[in-house]
């Protein structure tokens, strides 16, 4: 059974930044894929980011390409989610996710965390 548990989320004021982690328990790290989803109050679930396996390509949503950069230490089973230049509307609950293949659609990915609160204030 894998494990995923984010943590970093919390207030932070419009143009400020976070760093989002997720830790990784159970399975081999290094043969997933990672990916970063978010949840904005009252609306569905929507693909931010995602890296993959081996190579580390990473993938991002047009509405944060260029704010946001995901990485991952495969030597301590986290993946990141630097992110910048926050706007009110990237508020959200942001899950980390891991599947066998890299990409944006949530079905795609066999893992979950439970996700932690990002709030960006105006």
């Amino acid at each position: 059974q894998v494990q995923l548990v984010e943590s970093g989320g919390g207030l932070v004021q419009a143009g400020g930044s976070l760093r989002l982690s997720c830790a990784v328990s159970g399975r081999t790290f290094s043969d997933y894929a990672m990916g970063w989803f978010r949840q904005p109050p009252g609306k569905e679930r929507e693909f931010v980011a995602t890296i993959s396996r081996a190579t580390g390509q990473r993938t991002y949503a047009n509405s944060v390409k260029g704010r946001f950069a995901s990485s991952r230490d495969d030597a301590k089973n986290t993946v990141y989610l630097q992110m910048n230049s926050l706007k009110p509307e990237d508020t959200a609950v942001y899950y980390c996710a891991a599947g066998a293949v890299a990409g944006g659609v949530a079905r795609w990915y066999d893992y979950w965390g439970q996700g932690t609160q990002v709030t960006v204030s105006s």
